[in-house]
């Protein structure tokens, strides 16, 4: 009766000399044949094998025609002539052939891949009833492995009756090259099951194959069996046990092996320096390498290789070049494999001429080594470098690997040169590689950030499989691209495919928090918790971004707290959260409580807390963290955070200082600076100052419609309508186009949009209408007045008072009135900033309904409560 097949499940044994202990519990005999890879014929178990002795009964007679047939197809075989070797074991009879003669056409058929032959001497010693002895059965074997014909092999083996431990550990080993693990592990249970005495190669062996598949259990368990059976000691399978706890993600016991092992060999060392590396524990591994070079012990290539590998993931230039000499004394320089390690250092560690220099002096160079070079080019943003490349690889008839491809795109996506990226996307039609998909989704990424949605959606609508990256490049995409309302119909059609998962979520989220999605946000939240996506650190950041950007200030605060490791995209949210909403107090002291935490700003840190300073008038602490940025963190300053010390300046009336910072900026101030300033000229009426500062912005942006807009609007409000006419005739005369006013609220998943001035179509427009004069004549009773100059029209009181309720923001805060249940707080957003009317109405609003308003503009957020905003006049 079949046994069931165990669990590798280990109990403690003790060693009894009369018998083989029961190490599995039971064992099936069912094995698992899979296509062979070409494998080696000499493998490493032959170097411990006995050697082969051919036994033959003694007679007094010699037949001196047997032996010279063993003898020619013996000479046959040394000399690789298989052809004739084959003719005369055909020609032999039943009797004449030795297993020694069958042993060595075996081998020169397994060297010369012919499988052919093989199968036809297997046959002959099937037909001639030849007894399968170990030697005769382990040379079948190899021949079978050797030639891809593994399945056959293991027939072989099963029909032995006699299988000693070097047969057995060929059979784990090469189910081991093939990558069926599962099945060198069952054989390994087989062997303890019948009491084959295990050497030190089959545990080498075998723990490879728990290492390979994550199995640390059962890999403790097998530990601990080779410590009863003595094996502790053996340099071989320590070595083996090292590599696989790193493996195993173990690298204190790794460490613990290694330090009670006495006969270190260079394979010792070598396994803790790439262990440590592969581990992330780069700074331990070079350690053990400057431990090894302390204590004299002569280095291998693989000890090179893995300390170049560490050099280049720590950026220790230093180091590598000093291992570059030590290699060059020893001369692996002239090896593929280091020469393409050391280039790839060199190019991590920010040396491309470094690494130039090793790729010119390479004798010899496959794809590695241009593929290292573009992705050197990659790193440092020059898609022209990489281009040019891929020409040099052409002209020298290199064909490029998708790895290849993909790091040309990936270096065209970072300096957003949709040209080359172009080139590149001809290069891979011309080549057939359009239907790979990695390919494709490099493609669309590059497209994606070079900000060309049409180009990203072409190749993403002709892909005939589609991957999760693929939806979530094209997601992530419009997102980025300011398409929310795309992105979220793309997310919709991925639900209809496959599953999302986390990186899906920190996609969809920007383009919920970009409409102010409130609702729509909540319910991928809902899905984020049931799906445990919110450990994800991308996915938690993403719902702090999406609830600050929706008004929920409170609950983004929360959902901070509570993201366990905080890293500085989190921090600088939470900081360009609290600075939008005008607490800069607030934002101070994140930002302080970050740096409390050893977390260092970067620019956009900075650029978020003069954010915050500027919209909370917080002019001495805007001034201190600007010199904080310069003199303590070394960050120059770019024209982000000079834009916000103008905005700072203008919005706390400091103009004339704010036109003179600008005129003493170490760089050229752009139409963002210049516009900063513009908006403080309207804010202050100052009018000849606002005429100056326009000219040098409808320099730098002649198209920008809104510039043109704003100065209109300047003199609107001081009434000097020539000048609006003249300025409205200029933006004609151009054919540039306003951008009509609008806001939406979403009420029940719904988004409601409405647009300045045209408000009849909406089918509660009576009714919006009907409470707007109702909220303007209370306030008029209260002894507030339209603020008519905000109308920005040359007409009489009365018209300027009907256009002023026809602003969109008035119309959506009104229907929210209407449609939202009482209590439930008004959420609008604007495409444009705020007019001071309807800022002055949003505040009656708030104390007349007792209802609390947010209403997001283009600038910022403005909570309205019980007759107050918490902008405080600053917006």
């Amino acid at each position: 009766m079949a046994k069931a097949a165990p669990n590798l499940c280990f109990s403690p044994l003790t060693l009894n000399q009369n018998r083989k202990e029961n190490f599995f519990s039971s064992q099936n005999g069912c094995f698992i044949h899979k296509p062979s890879l070409k494998t080696t014929f000499f493998s490493p178990i032959f170097r411990s094998c006995i050697p082969i002795r051919i036994s033959a009964t003694p007679t007094r007679t010699i037949d001196h025609q047997v032996t010279d047939y063993n003898a020619k197809i013996l000479h046959f075989c040394q000399l690789g002539e298989l052809e004739n070797a084959m003719e005369l074991v055909c020609m032999c009879q039943k009797s004449e052939l030795e297993t020694k003669t069958y042993s060595s056409v075996l081998q020169l058929c397994a060297g010369l891949k012919s499988l052919t032959d093989g199968k036809k001497v297997h046959s002959i010693i099937k037909s001639n009833s030849v007894g399968v002895d170990e030697a005769l059965g382990l040379k079948l074997v190899s021949f079978y492995a050797t030639c891809g014909d593994l399945k056959e092999g293991r027939r072989v083996v099963d029909t032995m009756e006699k299988k000693n431990v070097y047969l057995w550990n060929f059979m784990v080993s090469e189910y081991a090259k093939i990558g069926d693990f599962k099945e060198s592990i069952c054989l390994f249970k087989i062997m303890v099951e019948k009491g084959i005495e295990v050497n030190s190669y089959t545990f080498s062996c075998v723990l490879k194959c728990f290492a390979a598949l994550g199995s640390l259990k059962e890999g403790e368990c097998v530990h601990g069996y080779l410590l009863k059976l003595g094996f502790g000691s053996c340099n071989s399978v320590v070595n083996s046990l090292i590599a696989f706890y790193f493996k195993g993600k173990r690298p204190e016991s790794a460490s613990e092996l290694f330090d009670k092992l006495c006969d270190r060999d260079v394979i010792s060392w070598n396994s803790m320096i790439s262990g440590y590396v592969s581990n992330g524990l780069t700074e331990r591994g070079l350690g053990i390498y400057k431990q090894m070079m302390y204590l004299g012990i002569d280095v291998d290539l693989a000890t090179i290789i893995s300390v170049l590998v560490g050099c280049a993931n720590s950026g220790t230039l230093s180091l590598g070049k000093a291992v570059h000499s030590l290699a060059i004394k020893s001369s692996f320089e002239r090896r593929i494999n280091f020469s393409n390690t050391l280039l790839d250092m060199y190019s991590k560690c920010g040396d491309l001429d470094g690494a130039l220099r090793v790729f010119e002096k390479m004798g010899e160079r496959n794809v590695v080594s241009w593929t290292s070079m573009i992705a050197g080019y990659t790193r440092d943003g020059w898609s022209d470098g990489a281009i040019i490349l891929l020409q040099q690889m052409e002209k020298e008839g290199v064909k490029l690997d998708v790895v290849a491809i993909t790091s040309i795109l990936h270096a065209c996506a970072r300096s957003g040169s949709l040209d080359n990226g172009k080139d590149v996307h001809d290069y891979i039609k011309a080549n057939n590689m359009a239907s790979n998909l990695f390919v494709c989704n490099a493609l669309m990424d590059m497209y994606a950030k070079c900000g060309s949605m049409e180009g990203a959606n072409s190749v993403f609508s002709t892909m005939v499989v589609k991957d999760i990256i693929s939806w979530n490049t094209m997601i992530g995409g419009y997102s980025k691209n300011c398409l929310p309302n795309e992105a979220l119909k793309m997310c919709a059609a991925m639900l209809k495919e496959l599953k999302p998962d986390s990186r899906t979520m920190a996609c969809i989220l920007p383009a919920c928090a970009s409409l102010s999605a409130l609702e729509r946000g909540k319910e991928i939240h809902g899905y984020i918790l049931r799906n445990g996506y919110s450990s994800d650190r991308h996915v938690a950041n993403a719902l702090v971004d999406l609830y600050v950007k929706c008004g929920v200030l409170g609950l983004a605060r929360l959902l901070f707290d509570m993201i366990p490791s905080k890293d500085l995209v989190s921090w600088t949210v939470m900081i360009a959260g609290y600075g939008m909403h005008g607490y800069g107090n607030e934002a101070i002291a994140t930002f302080n409580e970050m740096r409390d935490e050893g977390i260092e700003p970067d620019e956009v840190s900075f650029i978020s807390i003069l954010y915050a300073c500027s919209h909370s008038g917080l002019l001495e602490q805007g001034w201190r963290f600007f010199y904080i940025m310069k003199n303590d963190f070394n960050i120059e300053p770019k024209l982000e955070h000079y834009a916000c010390m103008v905005d700072l300046l203008s919005r706390t009336g400091n103009l004339s200082k704010a036109y003179k910072f600008i005129e003493t900026l170490p760089i050229a101030p752009d139409a963002t600076i210049w516009g900063a300033l513009l908006c403080g000229c309207r804010i202050y009426h100052d009018i000849e100052l606002a005429e100056k500062v326009a000219e040098r912005v409808f320099e730098l942006e002649p198209e920008n419609t809104g510039y043109y807009v704003l100065l209109a609007n300047i003199y609107a409000e001081a009434e000097k309508w020539e000048e609006v006419k003249r300025m409205r005739e200029k933006i004609g005369k151009k054919g540039l186009r306003k951008n009509p006013g609008c806001s939406w609220i979403e009420i029940k998943g719904k988004v409601n949009l409405f647009v300045s001035g045209n408000n009849s179509s909406h089918p509660h427009s009576k009714n919006i209408e009907s409470l707007l004069k109702k909220m303007r004549r209370k306030m008029k009773e209260e002894g507030y007045f339209p603020k008519t100059k905000y109308a920005l029209i040359n007409a009489d009181e009365m018209q300027k008072e009907m256009a002023l309720c026809g602003h969109s923001e008035k119309l959506a805060m009104a229907f929210g009135l209407l449609t939202l249940p009482p209590r439930k707080t008004i959420r609008v957003t604007k495409n444009l900033r705020v007019c001071g009317d309807c800022h002055e109405m949003a505040k009656f609003m708030s104390k007349e309904t007792r209802r609390e308003i947010v209403l997001r503009d283009s600038n910022r957020f403005h909570h309205f409560k019980d007759g107050y905003c918490s902008c405080r006049g600053f917006w």
